[in-house]
């Protein structure tokens, strides 16, 4: 007699996003498609796949309606939003996020990374006065 173990079966994104309700983040469904999840003032952009874990994008702040990645200028860290808007970041700011990624790794089932599980890792550096340099547009000296 063979004994055979069933195939474990992935969650469906739906049982996903139950199971984050239950964990105290709330839900809603972004215009662009996929499912923003909140908690504590951060949210991220949760989108489902066909095969394997859910599609994450970069997790932050909530400034407005919009969700503001962590930028370092070097002297200071800052909450970036895609419309332009700027908000200085807290120590309180950094350290729900941190707890926010983590809880949401967990429940998701996604890998945790040594160096993100370290703190909070920038989305954005914008150290130097260079101009174009972060927008990965190099700057012909023929253009003014």
């Amino acid at each position: 007699m063979f004994f055979r173990r069933e195939k474990p079966q992935p969650p469906t994104f739906d049982a996903l996003l139950e199971k984050l309700r239950r964990k105290g983040f709330v839900t809603n469904p972004e215009s662009g498609g996929g499912t923003r999840v909140s908690k504590n003032g951060c949210a991220v952009v949760v989108a489902a796949r066909q095969d394997g874990p859910p599609v994450v994008s970069k997790p932050g702040v909530v400034l407005g309606n919009e969700i503001a990645v962590l930028a370092d200028t070097g002297y200071q860290k800052i909450w970036l939003a895609a419309s332009g808007a700027r908000a200085a970041a807290t120590a309180d700011h950094l350290k729900a996020l941190h707890a926010f990624e983590e809880d949401l790794k967990e429940e998701l089932g996604l890998i945790s990374l040594y160096n993100e599980s370290l703190g909070t890792v920038n989305e954005l550096h914008l150290y130097d006065r260079v101009e174009n340099r972060d927008h990965g547009v190099p700057r012909r000296p023929w253009e003014n």
